[in-house]
């Protein structure tokens, strides 16, 4: 009975090394997927922090991206705005280049301008060179009663013209045309006197010469072609007083 008993003792330790045995690779199995398993849910949640990363990267990008292209429009844009003030400044530059000189020229006219008359250059009046003109003018066209009233009133009004010497000139057309022979005669006269060196001076006096042959008086005709002859023998007013000498019979 000792015996049997103690050989089921001896059984049940054997059972008992053997279940211990048998379950010790399943416990080591367990271990091992319980591993895995960990180190799977971290490499998801590595990814999936990566992947969170990424996202906020790309949207970081493309918010920068847009804010670029914010940027860029905005130069674009200032481009645009500093190429309009700068042609608005290039125009009221131009404007007010244009008003001056407007102003300037507005201003000479009131101002004494240095011209050339008849080849003598001389200081001139505001208004006077239309005062001349309107006497010319009216002399052109046919009109030498106003025209001589214009001549007289322009050599009274402007003594120290340069246009003086061509409007008594002028003046003695007109009076010749009106049939005023004296008048005209005097007049041109009065040039030879005080502008005996005037371009002027000898067509006044081979006006005089016409004047005086169509009033019969060769000799003194005469004598006044001499007279342009032996002052201005190298004009071409020299060359008609030669001319007309000759025929004086």
């Amino acid at each position: 009975m000792t015996h049997r008993f103690s050989w089921l003792r001896v059984a049940a330790a054997a059972c008992v090394a053997g279940s211990a045995l048998m379950a010790a690779p399943a416990h080591a199995g367990m271990f091992d997927d319980d591993q895995a398993r960990q180190a799977i849910l971290d490499l998801r949640a590595k990814t999936d922090s990566l992947s969170s990363q990424l996202s906020a990267a790309q949207r970081t990008i493309l918010d920068q991206s847009n804010r670029l292209d914010q940027l860029n429009q905005q130069v674009a844009t200032l481009r645009g705005q500093n190429e309009d003030m700068a042609n608005q400044l290039s125009a009221l530059q131009k404007q007010q280049k244009d008003y001056y000189t407007d102003l300037d020229g507005r201003l000479k006219k009131y101002e004494p301008q240095q011209q050339t008359v008849d080849g003598v250059q001389g200081e001139v009046q505001p208004g006077e060179t239309d005062a001349f003109n309107t006497a010319s003018q009216q002399f052109r066209s046919g009109d030498f009663k106003n025209a001589a009233a214009s001549f007289r009133a322009f050599i009274s009004k402007y003594p120290q013209s340069p246009y003086q010497p061509t409007a008594q000139y002028w003046l003695g057309n007109a009076l010749y045309a009106l049939r005023d022979y004296k008048g005209s005669t005097a007049t041109w006269q009065g040039v030879v006197k005080n502008y005996p060196q005037h371009p002027r001076a000898p067509e006044a006096l081979l006006a005089i010469a016409n004047n005086q042959l169509e009033q019969g008086q060769k000799a003194a005709a005469r004598k006044t072609l001499e007279q342009i002859v032996a002052q201005y023998g190298n004009s071409d007013v020299a060359q008609s007083a030669q001319s007309k000498l000759s025929q004086i019979k």
